[in-house]
C-alpha cells in the first residue's frame, strides 16, 4: 500500500479565485506549477502551508496572460530558476507582464500537443476565452490524470473528448448569473463574462461536469469562483443539486470539494 501511495498523482490548488490562481501537482519524478496568478511571496507561503518548498518546483506551465493566472510567472521564473511554458501567443502577449525571463528558462508548449516532465504526460487543449490563445491541460501519471479548466466560455465537443474520465478535475464555477445580472458591474462587462469567449457559470461547470466525468472520476474542485458575482456556498450547491436530479452519486461515487483564493486545499493523491 505504501508503494501505490508514493507513485501517485498528487495535487493542491494553491488558490482559485479571480484574484488569482496556482495548482501544484507533484509525482514522484516532477514537482509542478500551473499558472502563478499571485505574487511570489504569497505563493511561497501557499506552498509552505502544504508542506513544501518553492525551491523543489521544476516547471511551470502557463494557461493565458491575464494577470490572474501570471502575475507571478516573471518572479518565479527569475527567483527560483523554473522552466517556464506557453504557447508562442500567450509568450507574446504576457511578454509586459512578466519581465525579462532567462531565454534557457523560455519553452513553448503549443495547443493540442502532448509533453512529457519525467515521469509527467501533460496534454495542452484549446479553449474558448477572450485571451491570445488560451490553453488548459490534462495532466497525466500512470493512468491517472487530472484536469485543469478554469477559464472558457463554453465546453466544446473536441474539450470534452480530451478531458473525459479523468481522475479529477478543477472546473471553472466563475458565476452565478442572477448575482452578475443584479450586480454593479458594467453591462459590457456583464456581457463579456457571459460570452462564449467569457466564464462558466455554476450551472455550465455542473453541465460539463455530467458530460465528461466517468468511473474513474473521484473528485472534482470548483474554481475560479468570482469574489463579486457567486458564493462558495451557492456554488458547491448547484453543483451538486444540478448533478443529483441527474442521477449522479455525489459523495459517494465521487466528492465535490471547494476551493479558496487565498487557502491550499490538502495536498492530495488523485
Amino acid at each position: 500500500m505504501t508503494d501505490i501511495q508514493h507513485d501517485d498523482l498528487k495535487i493542491s490548488v494553491l488558490a482559485s479565485g479571480s484574484t488569482g490562481n496556482v495548482t501544484y501537482v507533484e509525482t514522484p519524478k516532477r514537482k509542478i506549477l500551473v499558472d502563478a496568478g499571485l505574487s511570489g511571496k504569497k505563493i511561497a507561503k501557499l506552498m509552505e502551508s502544504i508542506g513544501r518548498d518553492l525551491a523543489e518546483v521544476d516547471d511551470l506551465l502557463v494557461t493565458h496572460e491575464h494577470s490572474d493566472h501570471c502575475r507571478g510567472v516573471g518572479v518565479l521564473a527569475r527567483r527560483y530558476h523554473l522552466n517556464v511554458y506557453a504557447n508562442q501567443k500567450t509568450w507574446q502577449a504576457m511578454a509586459t507582464k512578466v519581465g525579462k525571463i532567462p531565454v534557457d528558462q523560455c519553452n513553448v508548449f503549443e495547443m493540442g500537443v502532448t509533453k512529457s516532465f519525467g515521469d509527467l504526460d501533460v496534454e495542452s487543449f484549446g479553449v474558448s476565452h477572450d485571451a491570445a490563445a488560451a490553453q488548459f491541460y490534462r495532466l497525466n501519471h500512470h493512468g491517472r490524470s487530472f484536469v485543469i479548466l478554469t477559464d472558457t466560455g463554453y465546453v466544446s465537443e473536441k474539450v470534452e473528448g480530451t478531458i473525459k474520465d479523468a481522475n479529477g478535475y478543477l472546473i471553472e464555477c466563475n458565476h452565478d448569473p442572477e448575482m452578475l445580472q443584479m450586480g454593479t458591474y458594467p453591462w459590457s462587462l456583464k456581457q463579456r463574462i457571459l460570452s462564449d469567449t467569457g466564464h462558466l457559470s455554476n450551472e455550465d461547470g455542473a453541465d460539463a461536469m455530467i458530460d465528461v466525468l466517468g468511473n474513474h472520476t473521484q473528485r472534482i474542485y470548483l474554481g475560479h469562483l468570482s469574489q463579486d458575482n457567486n458564493v462558495k456556498e451557492l456554488a458547491h450547491l448547484t453543483v451538486a443539486s444540478i448533478m443529483k436530479e441527474h442521477d449522479l452519486a455525489v459523495n459517494h461515487d465521487f466528492k465535490i470539494l471547494d476551493t479558496d483564493p487565498d487557502r491550499a486545499t490538502r495536498l492530495t493523491s488523485i
